[in-house]
């Protein structure tokens, strides 16, 4: 049995991922622009901007200053429009004079925070509009990318519980009401990902505490098809997955996808399979190092420890014309080591995996 699982672990996502060119490539073709299977305007593809996004908060001026920080990057991008950074600017500023409304979804005792964070964003906004009119390109993105760490403190600091209830039938696995850091070092370096517990709970639950256990300190990166995904966990010896010690079983982590507009995930079905074929993930497959649960192809609820990082070419796998967004969960991005990322192959070790920040959130489940 365990031979078998180990053999559609290693080779499904590779079928997937093939077929997945061949359609997403060819989605433009032959798909109706009435009912194109794509998102509005262009895909996000900053790991950090898609965390922000899928923040469960609902605050609109907040979100019209991400939204315009985040565009400063595009502009920059396209042959530094100046013109258009202006207008971001602007909006940003106007978004910052609504602080009453953005301090409404803050609880009052991090009111005074929330507060000294605007002025700090107000004078951030002004300062960058000092460095437009000089055009100074990368000290712009630096004061950009400095007012989008801000901007997540801030809309952190609305989430005041966590926004739904994990099914009892999961409630015998770890669950992250929240998110955590993990730090993973690697014999080629280090990589940071967040994995977020209020998109995925019980597959981030998961993760976060087998990296507690050490389960993946010194374990090899066992498949690395590049342009495509990074993938390990995979113990030594005939077992593919976790078995818990308590009860000296396999541990299998359900199919976990929340949906955009959704207000608790989708479990144990495929999007596809659902009939959901026009619904995106809150965590989709549009950024390079996505953090991801492998499983077994037929098996929606066979995954355990293995995991795999997406390697998103855009040329191959556009964003939002894909088959994966849906089929596999993803619950975190790589934050930092992209350069790292882009060198590791099959054959390469982490040395080791460690909870950096928000271990408080990891809820291990009640003794039976």
């Amino acid at each position: 049995m365990f031979n078998l699982l180990k053999s559609w672990l290693k080779n499904s996502l590779m079928a997937i991922l093939l077929v997945t060119i061949f359609l997403g490539i060819s989605t433009a073709a032959w798909t109706p622009s009435s009912s194109a299977a794509l998102p509005a305007g262009n895909a996000i593809t900053d790991g950090r901007s898609l965390l922000r996004y899928a923040l469960p908060i609902n605050n609109e001026p907040v979100r019209q200053l991400q939204a315009s920080l985040e565009d400063i990057s595009n502009q920059l991008r396209a042959n530094r429009r100046w013109s258009a950074i202006s207008k971001d600017l602007s909006k940003a500023s106007r978004s910052l004079d609504q602080s009453s409304k953005i301090l409404a979804s803050v609880p009052e005792e991090r009111q005074p925070q929330a507060e000294a964070w605007i002025k700090e964003l107000q004078s951030g906004v002004n300062n960058l509009q000092e460095l437009v009119k000089v055009k100074d390109k990368e000290k712009i993105q630096a004061e950009r990318n400095k007012l989008l760490n801000i901007v997540n403190l801030l809309e952190e600091s609305m989430v005041k519980e966590f926004p739904f209830e994990v099914p009892q039938d999961y409630s015998n696995l770890p669950q992250l009401k929240g998110r955590a850091t993990v730090d993973i070092k690697t014999n080629k370096g280090n990589l940071t990902v967040v994995v977020d517990g209020y998109s995925a709970p019980v597959t981030a639950g998961n993760f976060v505490d087998l990296v507690q256990r050490g389960f993946y300190n010194g374990l090899e990166f066992t498949r690395s098809e590049e342009s495509y995904f990074l993938q390990t966990g995979d113990p030594p010896g005939k077992d593919v997955g976790f078995i818990d010690p308590k009860t000296g079983k396999y541990r299998a982590i359900p199919l976990e996808i929340l949906v955009q507009g959704d207000k608790a995930p989708t479990y144990g079905i495929t999007l596809e399979d659902a009939g959901r074929y026009l619904d995106m993930p809150v965590l989709p497959f549009s950024s390079f190092g996505a953090v991801v649960m492998a499983r077994p192809e037929t098996q929606v609820n066979g995954a355990s420890s293995q995991f795999f990082f997406f390697l998103f070419e855009p040329e191959l796998t556009p964003a939002g014309r894909n088959l994966l967004d849906g089929r596999y969960a993803v619950f975190g991005y790589l934050t930092e080591g992209k350069e790292v990322l882009d060198i590791l192959k099959a054959g390469d070790k982490i040395e080791s995996a460690t909870v950096v920040q928000g271990i408080e959130n990891l809820v291990q489940p009640e003794a039976a």
